[in-house]
Parts: C-alpha cells; structure tokens; sequence
C-alpha cells in the first residue's frame, strides 16, 4: 500500500507544468522537423523553420514555447490501494501545484483563466482551476497525464453526432477546413469514437496524451479499425493542401490519435479537438517514494536549423510606412518589420469600439500605424517582454471594419487566416494584414528590443502596449486588394498533391 504525500503531488504538478512550458516532446520535435525537411512550399517551410527554431531557444532559455500558457487538463487514475498524507483534498493539492508553476518568479506563466465565463470573466490570477478527469483503478500508484492546452486550438474544438451509417473520414475531411488555421498546424488530430455525447469529448481530449506513433503504425499495418482510421485521416487531411499555418503545404497534421468506447445503438457520437504546434503534456507515476523527477531531454535532441532571409524579403520601418507603400505588398512574400508598432487584443479592441461609440477620443491615435495581436508573457531576467506570439487573429474580425474607418489604422499583424467580412474591410481601407508564426512565442520575442504600457495598463497582457522591433518576421497574409494567402495558399497546393498522387 503507498502513501502519497500532499507535498509530493503538488510540487510534481508544478515542476511537470514548468517543464511542458519551454520542453516539447521529442517525438513532436522529430516528426516536425522531418515534415520541415520534404515540404517544398517556401512559406510553410520557413514557418516550420520558425517553430523548430522556436522550440530549441525555449529549451535553451527556459521560456514558455508560445505566449498563451495554456488551460491545464490533468487525468488521474488513482490506484484503489493508495493512502493519502495531505490536508488537501487531491483537487486542491492539483490547484495549488498549478498555481505555484504559473507564479513562478523564474518562468511566469501566463494566467488566462477567467472565472465567471459568462458574465464579469474575471482573471483568476494563477491559472486555476484545471481541469481535471478522475479515474480509479486498480493497484496503488496515482498515474497522472497533465497538459497545457492553448485558447487558439481548443476553440477549433469540433463535435457532431453522426447516424451509425456515416463515414467518418468524410466528416473529418469536411470540418478541417472549416477550422481555419488559428489551431496553429501542423499538430496532431484527438479523436474520440462513440460513448455519448461527453464520453466522446474526453476521450479525444486524453487521446492527445499520447506520442506521435503513426510512422511506426504505418510499417508494421493497421491490427484493427481504429487504426484503419488513423491512416486514412492522416492521408485525407494532408491531401488538403492546408499546410503549416494554412499557407499551403504538404503537411497539415503530424498524427493522428483516436480513442473509442461502446455506443448506443442508434449513436456515432463523435469529437474532434486539435493540438497546435505548441503541444505540450506530459506523465508520471507517483508511488509513495517521492516526487516525480521528468528526464531532461538533451540539447542535441533538436535539429539546428537556420530562418534564412532571402533576397527578395522585404525590410520596412513601420515609423516611415504610408499608405502608398504597402500597396506593392504581395501576400505570401516575407516582410521584416522594424520601428514603432502598437498592440491590443480582444478586451482593448471592444474597449476602443465603445469608446468610438460614444463620441470619445481613444488614448493612443491609430492613424497610420500597425497594431499587433498579442498578448505577452510577463518579462524575466531583464527581458524587455516575454513570449509574445500573435493571438487569433479572426477574434477581431467583427471590430475590424469600424477600426479601420474611424481611426486609419494601416496594417494588423496576428496568427492564421482572417473572414470575409474583415477581408473586405481591409480591402476598402486599403489596408494590409500581416501573420506572423504561432507557436514561435519566444523567437518572436526576441526582435522586440523596447516595449512600454500606452493604455488600459489594467487590463495586464490585454493592455494597449507600443513595441519596438527590430527584424521581426511576418509573412503579407492579406494586401490591399483583398487577396487572401489563406485562400490561395491551400487551393494552389491542394492541386500540386493531387497531381503528385
């Protein structure tokens, strides 16, 4: 019979959520970086670069790999024979290791939980509650999977309950890509097979606790027809074209993981949930004779790999921009941005829309300047700003077009595709929208040289701040005509794969 120590449990879930935050799994490391060396379209390929860069750095650093730390989801399977030396309950001993990874003073994580989701949403200030799955089992150890699960992938969260007879490959291949790339691809695919409604959610949310496997499942053949699945997923998805960051490519998704259970006759309940590429979980047993202690991987574990700026990349100083210079952008070209940008968020932007609303001048003039979507990490150690990767960018949409013509804004930079409605406001603005990399928090972070609180300073990460950068990298997403990388992107490649069939 162990006896868990209340001591053990918490500093375990504290010391696991530090390590996910700057250690990817290997073999995600692995499968990107080989996915990086076939890919031939030159924008995907530099994005993968980009993350493969990223994640070397974090490990290096001991930063966080993406800015948005992550909601936790811990699943715990406690042995029917185990006995408890705590105080707490084990709900609370997995909070309290939560909030002591989070407050770190060493590596601040992100706090992005809000209680009262729909009404005041207010910051919970530490990143609880997780949330956490229970399951009791036999024997006496307490097996624990924890992960950190990002806002951007888990809002593309699919869910369908499908008659018996449905194929669902064709539902897979049909919802992809409506989810657009704010899931930051490529990653891997949770997939949970029937039970009910709930049962099939959880289970395609624990089935992304698994390593990427597919290559070796491909050698030795398919057993079963959840296999079966797998393969013929992983095949359709990447004949998509949607490639890395949905700028087009031969590489969507890494892998594919599918969990099932037993169904009701009448049912094919069926859940679909994305890990970006900033995938982060991890495992461990306690026993009674300690602590978890997690295997620090080795630096030479991650491939050097070089961002190499070509000829034709184009350097501008957003502090000199105008209007009749962006017009020659042309989207998929690569663009370093140095000077003075402005940032806000979700919250500033309805802030700023409110404001407009009631006649009021806004604290910071938007006329000609670019404004990214971020919300950054705390800085550390005498960093001028920590992880500071780009938000969704189609959040913002539904404030666009207001933006743009009440204040004359230039440009937006922010992560994966924007909708038609916020394409045509940039298109009768003249405007310019800009992507740079998800899950390259850190690298980012490092082409910004100052950064200083301008407005809503209340609001923490979501305040309005000014960053200077110097070389930061974003690829034209969206000109001034309209044309959208996002659309042609995928089309143009979809047909090249097709052809290479």
């Amino acid at each position: 019979m162990s006896v868990i120590h209340q001591d053990d449990l918490i500093s375990s879930v504290a010391d696991a959520l530090q390590f996910i935050s700057y250690y990817h799994p290997l073999d995600f490391i692995k499968s990107l970086h080989e996915a990086y060396q076939k890919e031939q379209n030159p924008a995907a390929r530099d994005a993968m670069a980009q993350m493969l860069i990223n994640s070397r750095m974090c490990a290096q650093g001991k930063r966080p790999i993406c800015q948005d730390t992550g909601i936790v989801t811990v699943f715990v399977k406690v042995g029917m024979n185990v006995t408890w030396d705590a105080q707490m309950s084990v709900t609370d001993m997995i909070n309290q290791g939560v909030r002591q990874a989070y407050l770190h003073p060493d590596n601040i994580l992100r706090a992005s939980i809000l209680a009262d989701p729909a009404g005041k949403r207010t910051n919970t200030k530490d990143n609880t509650p997780a949330v956490i799955h229970y399951e009791i089992v036999e024997g006496d150890t307490v097996d624990i999977q924890i992960a950190a699960k990002g806002g951007g992938s888990e809002n593309k969260s699919k869910m369908v309950m499908l008659n018996p007879s449905d194929s669902i490959v064709d539902w897979v291949v049909k919802t992809i890509p409506t989810m657009g790339a704010g899931w930051c691809p490529p990653g891997m695919l949770g997939i949970g097979i029937g039970g009910t409604a709930e049962k099939a959610a959880v289970m395609a949310k624990e089935s992304l606790m698994g390593a990427i496997d597919i290559h070796e499942l491909r050698e030795r053949g398919p057993q079963n027809r959840t296999e079966e699945l797998r393969l013929e997923i992983m095949d359709a998805v990447n004949k998509l074209g949607i490639g890395a960051q949905g700028l087009g490519g031969l590489t969507t998704i890494l892998d594919v993981k599918i969990m099932d259970y037993p169904t009701h006759a009448a049912s094919l309940p069926v859940c679909m949930i994305p890990n970006c590429a900033a995938t982060r979980h991890t495992h461990f047993v306690l026993d009674g004779s300690g602590p978890a202690v997690l295997e620090t991987p080795k630096l030479e574990d991650w491939p050097e790999v070089s961002f190499d700026i070509g000829e034709s990349t184009r350097r501008v100083n957003l502090d000199e921009i105008t209007p009749e210079a962006v017009k020659d952008w042309q989207v998929g070209e690569t663009v370093l941005l140095n000077g003075k940008m402005l940032t806000g968020r979700d919250a500033a932007h309805k802030r700023m829309i409110e404001m407009l609303d009631r006649g009021e001048e806004l604290p910071v003039d938007l006329k000609g300047r670019f404004i990214y979507y971020v919300g950054p990490v705390d800085p550390v150690a005498g960093e001028v700003v920590g992880p500071a990767g780009p938000t969704t960018a189609t959040r913002m949409d539904k404030f666009t077009r207001q933006i743009l013509e009440s204040t004359g804004l230039l440009g937006m930079i922010g992560k994966s595709e924007r909708g038609p409605t916020a394409i045509a406001a940039i298109k009768d603005n003249q405007a310019v929208y800009l992507m740079a990399v998800g899950g390259a928090a850190y690298l980012v972070s490092k082409a910004i040289v100052g950064a200083k609180v301008l407005a809503f300073e209340e609001m923490g990460m979501e305040a309005i701040y000014e960053f200077e950068v110097k070389d930061m990298p974003v690829t034209v997403a969206v000109d001034t005509r309209g044309e959208s990388v996002h659309n042609t992107g995928p089309k143009i490649w979809k047909k090249i794969i097709a052809e290479q069939a």
